[in-house]
């Protein structure tokens, strides 16, 4: 079995070579109904442990891939298989990669028209081969979201981009998910923006130390609250450790 699912805090995340990536994301395209790829922060685990929308769409992910240094420190600590940590970005540009090799589809949902115009130009010249069905710009209202899932639905993507200007990221193909046929679904609130030029990627060596979160406190301060639930994990992870086998 390429994938191997792990249990962390009782959160799933799944071990993934990035060798396994093609096969898993053909088996994924396979499948029917609405799939979805999860990158998952070590927020987004704490968040994932309470019930909810966002816990189930978590659980019900087809790909769970870990974006945070801890969560790989907290499945070393836990003695079990460590997962592999993607750079978001540089995984979406394998995922583009792999659908531009199999002549597969691309529907690009989020962010203003002029980024999403950008991203738009930038991605059909970086991967020739991949169709772009349809997009959709982000804040837009409610009165107009039925005509983008039905969009959606009739294009029949095989893959739908999000970025950012969804308020409900990764929840919103999950809540919808009965309206769609058999797109997977990705969100990164990032990607229209970088593929744009108008923000900047993390650099590989800060991503690579696990040092990001110091790059998001430089244009957020108050981020530097995210101390106490960071703290909170290794509580809970210690907690597991003693009491948990």
């Amino acid at each position: 079995m390429a994938i191997e699912r792990i249990n962390l805090i009782g959160v799933p995340v799944d071990i993934c070579q990035p060798e396994n990536l093609e096969n898993e994301i053909l088996e994924i395209l396979a499948k029917p109904g609405t799939k979805q790829i999860i990158f998952l922060s070590i927020w987004d685990l704490l968040k994932a442990r309470r019930r909810g929308d966002f816990a189930d769409c978590i659980k019900s992910a087809d790909l769970i891939l870990p974006i945070s240094k801890s969560i790989l420190k907290g499945a070393r600590f836990l003695k079990k298989n460590v997962p592999v940590r993607y750079n978001p970005f540089k995984a979406i540009i394998q995922i583009l990669t792999i659908l531009d090799s199999h002549y597969k589809s691309l529907y690009m949902l989020g962010s203003h028209a002029k980024t999403l115009q950008k991203a738009t130009a930038n991605v059909r010249d970086t991967f020739p081969n991949l169709k772009i069905v349809g997009r959709y710009v982000g804040y837009f209202s409610k009165e107009i979201e039925g005509d983008i899932v039905q969009a959606i639905f009739k294009a029949q993507p095989s893959l739908v981009l999000i970025s950012d200007g969804i308020k409900e990221k990764n929840c919103w193909a999950y809540r919808r998910r009965n309206r769609f046929s058999s797109s997977i679904f990705l969100y990164y609130r990032d990607v229209f923006g970088i593929f744009s030029e108008r923000v900047k990627r993390i650099k590989e060596k800060t991503f690579d130390k696990g040092n990001e979160i110091f790059v998001e406190i430089l244009h957020n301060p108050f981020k530097i609250f995210l101390i106490f639930p960071f703290l909170k994990y290794k509580f809970i992870l210690l907690w597991y450790r003693i009491f948990k086998k």
